[in-house]
């Protein structure tokens, strides 16, 4: 399809206007569930804190940091090994701040991004759970006024044999 195809002229605003003045009014109920549907649509997410699949990747997101220095090892060597550590960290800090930088802002955009999907999931699903309802709601006024309408059968083009008519076979060599 191209982008001409698309775009028309015709019919004008003024037109559209016309016909939809000469349609029926809807019913009170069915105004009232418009409005109802319009307003819940209308209505801000709601702030989630961090969803709970992302609340521990959300606690190390910042890589920078590490927990305290510890060892396995007893004694003076576990002692020793553990202020080399702290040395180390006090000394090259500002050498792992830099380093890791990126990674860092890598790590908050992508657990923003994945907290993101999760709410439009979220909203998502509660659309669909309100959609749903409305129609079983439908399904359950039409069932109740006993409207079933007869499932439309195709129509036969001109020349196109009926079902029940059996073609005869070819028979092979």
């Amino acid at each position: 399809m191209r982008p001409e195809d698309l775009i028309t002229h015709t019919p004008t605003a003024e037109v559209v206007a016309r016909e939809t003045q000469q349609l029926p009014s809807p019913s009170p109920e069915a105004e009232g569930f418009l409005r109802h549907t319009l307003e819940a649509a209308a209505r801000p997410p709601t702030a989630a804190p961090w969803p709970a699949l992302l609340q521990e990747a959300h606690g190390k997101m910042d890589s920078r940091y590490a927990e305290p220095a510890t060892s396995h090892r007893g004694g003076m060597t576990g002692l020793a090994l553990v202020l080399a550590k702290r040395a180390f960290r006090l000394t090259f800090q500002p050498f792992i701040n830099e380093v890791l930088r990126k990674q860092v802002a890598f790590n908050e955009a992508i657990l923003d991004a994945l907290a993101t999907v999760h709410d439009v999931q979220r909203e998502q699903a509660r659309a669909q759970a309100a959609w749903r309802k409305e129609l079983e709601r439908r399904l359950a006024q039409l069932e109740a006024t006993g409207a079933h309408a007869e499932p439309m059968k195709p129509a036969l083009r001109e020349g196109e044999p009926k079902a029940s008519a059996k073609r005869p076979r070819k028979r092979g060599r």
